[in-house]
């Protein structure tokens, strides 16, 4: 195209919205108005299953629940009376305990006020509160905040060591719906003992986020833990940072929740506008089916020039890989749909891997995060009129312009600052396009069996890692890999008893080898102490 060409096809595709100084622009992804007509009856399907789904219909046949994130940042629309009283009473619970916190009402038993947060989590439990917080937290924050979200030794240790001896002024938010989610209780375990070899008591300092009823909310209550804030079951993981899971840490660290939950509403409303050029969403759902031909042939590359927007990528690999990676559709068809996501930051990223975007394998889109605003203080000139965020204005045009010249498609999504209200608007804009383009696809974006999978799976291992234990405890002499397999239930598991073997051997655990571990058959094991 001309340039002039290119500039008419931007100003007709250009999305603006004034309340949110928000703008999409998908010029430059290569579809043509053939492709624009034959997509306008799936949008209309999709626009009114989205209305359906807010109205309370039932979205997740697995658990037999509706899906409600878009009642978080407006109860009205929440389709009874209790659940719109639920969402209310739950923000003024927030509030509430966030104020006392900070004033001190509510404090460590040794100390005026608390100092730090760490916040124990997993999934959506973990990236939505570590997005916001690494994007929002105030310069004068009144804590400070860390994370454990994995089931690492190695990981937990180091958290623990970074808040060191501000552990008695720790407020540890424990959050899991089910209370039974084995890294997050696995990671609470680790805490509480860290608490008891300082003679600490942990209930004075402890939280729980997490469902009705769950094994972790009667913990909490027979512990007397500081507080409890509820996890609907109505909200899915990775949608639930406009919920207590991400608003309790925003709270506590000074972000303003009120512009996060005014935003997303704002966004909300735009994004049920049932047309195309006027609906974000619509847009981003629109331009990633014709990337990948409606099949997720093309990977999402997410590239903010912002340090502040470090972790959007990663937030957005679960909100769109787990709710639209699927085996089968929502017929029972074998369709493996996904699309894969991954990114870091621009300009950082061009001396990285946009190389291969320019010259490599075709097989990616990219989605510009532009923010208009570069800080809350005056830039320095480094040369004259040339400040810094010039420079980083200037690296995300070229590199657009770069990709557009070597016919790689682009969409640019472009704020006016990074704030409350704009990250609570990109949530939301996000939280919208996944669920349209689910339609568009035909596959049920709000549930996850292979999640679910992947847990059984973990937990059969670790049963076999007990049977192995026992046979060996048992056992009068050593035994090979082959003999232990031929003793334990789960017969057939030989090389997983091999790496179970090798892990315990490794973290010394009372395991005794002979033997080469690079050729296993060589292999003879005995035990010499019992580790229950």
């Amino acid at each position: 195209m001309s340039t002039e060409q290119l500039w008419q096809r931007y100003q007709e595709w250009l999305y603006f919205d004034e309340q949110l100084g928000f703008y999409v622009d998908i010029s430059r992804m290569s579809f043509d108005e053939f492709f624009v007509k034959a997509m306008l009856p799936k949008f209309e399907q999709a626009f009114q299953e989205m209305e359906a789904l807010e109205g309370g219909a039932i979205a997740n046949p697995d658990e037999n629940r509706m899906v409600g994130h878009y009642w978080l940042r407006n109860p009205d629309i929440a389709p009874t009376a209790e659940l719109k009283q639920e969402i209310q009473e739950t923000l003024e619970q927030i509030e509430q305990f966030t104020q006392k916190v900070h004033s001190g009402t509510v404090k460590p038993p040794n100390a005026p006020k608390f100092t730090d947060i760490l916040s124990i989590g997993i999934g959506g439990s973990a990236l939505g509160p570590q997005f916001v917080a690494e994007a929002l937290i105030p310069k004068d924050a009144p804590l400070q905040i860390h994370f454990i979200d994995n089931t690492d030794p190695d990981g937990i240790a180091h958290t623990l060591r970074d808040i060191g001896n501000r552990l008695d002024t720790t407020l540890v938010l424990i959050i899991s719906k089910s209370g039974g989610t084995p890294e997050t209780r696995n990671g609470m375990l680790e805490v509480k003992a860290a608490y008891e070899a300082q003679k600490l008591d942990f209930a004075p300092h402890a939280v729980a986020i997490t469902g009705h009823d769950s094994k972790l909310e009667k913990q909490a209550q027979s512990e007397n833990w500081l507080e409890v804030f509820p996890m609907h079951d109505w909200v899915g993981g990775r949608t639930s940072e406009m919920s207590a899971v991400g608003l309790v840490s925003a709270a506590l660290l000074g972000i303003d929740i009120h512009e996060m939950l005014a935003g997303a509403k704002l966004m909300d409303d735009t994004t049920r506008k049932p047309n195309l050029k006027s609906n974000p969403a619509a847009l981003l759902a629109f331009a990633w089916y014709y990337a990948g031909n409606g099949k997720g042939s093309k990977d999402m590359v997410v590239l903010p020039y912002k340090d502040r927007l470090m972790l959007f990528s990663r937030y957005l690999q679960q909100l769109v890989m787990e709710s639209l990676g699927k085996e089968k559709d929502r017929d029972g068809n074998i369709v493996h749909q996904g699309i894969a996501v991954y990114g870091n930051k621009g300009s950082t990223d061009q001396h990285a891997y946009v190389q291969q975007l320019r010259e490599g394998v075709p097989n990616f889109f990219v989605t510009f995060i532009e923010v208009l605003q570069d800080g809350a203080t005056p830039s320095l000139e480094l040369e004259p009129n040339t400040t810094s965020g010039d420079y980083l204005c200037g690296f995300l045009q070229g590199t657009r312009q770069a990709l557009y010249d070597n016919q790689r498609d682009s969409i640019t999504v472009t704020i006016p600052d990074v704030s409350p209200r704009t990250v609570g608007a990109l949530i939301a804009l996000y939280d919208r396009a996944v669920g349209l383009y689910g339609s568009l696809v035909n596959v049920n974006a709000y549930h996850q069996p292979g999640v679910e999978a992947g847990k059984k799976a973990a937990a059969s291992v670790l049963e076999l890692q007990r049977q192995v234990l026992d046979v060996l405890q048992k056992a009068q002499s050593p035994l090979s890999l082959a003999e232990i397999d031929q003793q334990v239930p789960q017969d057939g598991q030989i090389e997983v008893i091999y790496k179970i073997l090798r892990h315990l051997h490794s973290n010394q655990r009372g395991l005794s080898s002979e033997g080469h571990w690079g050729q296993p058959e060589s292999l003879q094991f005995s035990w010499q102490k019992d580790i229950s």
